[in-house]
């Protein structure tokens, strides 16, 4: 058996109308028994990977297996191996809880006694006993997505596959939804996610990678993409926009990473930030340009994801298809 439970070749894929590159020779491995992340931003090609490893989508190009299973030649042995949560919940509303985990089980060709007996013990686990003989039409967003998890979990996939699990949902919501991924991955589970919340990737990803355009442009550890920057970033916030603008082209050059300008906050990845920082506030003072606010922190993801990719993970990327025929 493979130490991984996930690897790709070279994966690609084209999508003919529009001759768009979704993904271009993606190669990566992923780890059994962890969390591992995809970061980018929309249209990078995170959900088109998930889609391909899921076997719902045939790669144009390269290859994947899927707990040692190549996903196009042994696609009913990786479905078998795989649970799967997408961005939104897959759950008939017009069923209740119990009903929903027991329809699962039956498209999985699994055993009656088994179907009932983990139904309940899952709706024990997530939470959700008492809603159980509920309509899901009375559930909240995040008991939807508790129990949309659920039905992934029916199986009891080594393998899981969740694509953005907790987009829509409140702080507190996402919070019990981490904490049941991590108790998934304590026993065993090997789980692929894809996330824009860097906050998530943050603490429950042990290996990251960041994918734009269809490419891979950065990997590693957390840690290790924070250290990429810089020691240090200074955030300087001016009372106007003009102010800021004056004020980015004077401290520019301060860094040799890029530097950053959204309305009236600059910041700068630097590795000598008090130096740095008393060196911007010389000349910003110089040309009588008031700084409304000065503030010296660690690296985080957010900054990591912005100087990769120029754009913030929840910004729109969007893709001219006119275009993109032309060129071909």
């Amino acid at each position: 058996m493979s130490d991984f439970a996930v690897e790709t070749n070279a994966l690609g894929r084209v999508f003919k109308d529009g001759n768009v590159q979704a993904l271009k020779g993606v190669s990566l491995q992923v780890p059994r028994g962890q969390v591992f992340g995809l970061l980018g931003p929309n249209g990078s090609g995170k959900t088109t990977m998930i889609r391909i490893l899921s076997t719902t989508l045939a790669p144009t190009s390269g290859s994947a297996t899927v707990d040692g299973f190549d996903v196009v030649k042994q696609a009913d042995d990786v479905r078998r191996r795989i649970g799967l949560a997408g961005q939104f919940a897959t759950v008939d509303e017009n069923l209740t809880g119990f009903e929903n985990l027991r329809m699962i089980g039956s498209l999985n060709h699994l055993k009656k006694s088994y179907v009932v007996a983990r139904a309940h013990e899952l709706l024990e686990r997530f939470n959700l006993a008492e809603a159980g003989n509920r309509m899901l039409k009375g559930y909240s967003g995040g008991m939807r997505r508790r129990l949309d998890l659920a039905a992934a979990l029916m199986a009891n996939p080594p393998i899981l596959f969740l694509d953005e699990p907790t987009t829509g949902l409140d702080p507190q919501s996402r919070q019990d939804l981490w904490t049941i991924i991590e108790q998934l991955v304590e026993e065993g589970t090997t789980v692929l996610l894809t996330t824009q919340y860097l906050e998530e990737a943050d603490r429950l990803a042990k290996q990251l990678v960041v994918l734009d355009k269809g490419s891979i442009i950065a990997q590693g550890t957390s840690a290790e993409l924070k250290a990429t920057l810089g020691t240090t970033v200074l955030v300087l916030t001016f009372e106007t926009t003009a102010d800021a603008r004056r004020g980015f082209e004077l401290v520019m050059n301060l860094t040799q990473k890029k530097a950053n300008i959204d309305g009236t906050i600059v910041e700068l990845t630097l590795e000598d930030g008090p130096r740095a920082a008393a060196d911007a506030l010389r000349r910003l003072d110089a040309e009588n340009i008031p700084v409304a606010g000065l503030s010296l922190r660690e690296p985080s993801l957010d900054d990591v994801f912005l100087t990769l990719t120029g754009s913030r993970p929840d910004e729109e990327v969007v893709v001219d298809t006119k275009k993109a025929r032309k060129a071909h």
